[in-house]
């Protein structure tokens, strides 16, 4: 079964399996250093936006400052989350 933004679903044995489409990741990174990048001019505490944002699906918990908001509506946000996961496992393997 498809999702939205080029991942897919498969079922195996019981187990969900998520598929993602790997070719948007350095757009993903780009997209995230401009968003914290205005959140943490503005004051925000960048981590505590960007999880009401992913736990919600609101954009307002992301300022407009520097186009903000819609800079990270160009992405589906679990694209922007497989790119997150990715890197922090990347980052835990590598210690």
């Amino acid at each position: 079964m498809g999702i939205k933004g080029g991942a897919s679903t498969m079922q195996d044995s019981g187990t969900a399996r998520f598929s993602f489409n790997m070719e948007r990741s350095e757009d993903a990174k780009e997209l995230m250093m401009q968003v914290l990048d205005a959140l943490q001019e503005k004051g925000y505490n960048p981590i505590n936006q960007l999880v009401g944002y992913f736990m919600s699906g609101d954009p307002t918990y992301i300022t407009n400052y520097k186009g903000a908001r819609g800079i990270i509506r160009r992405m589906e946000r679990d694209e922007l989350l497989e790119v997150i996961v990715r890197e922090y496992c990347e980052h835990l393997a590598d210690t």
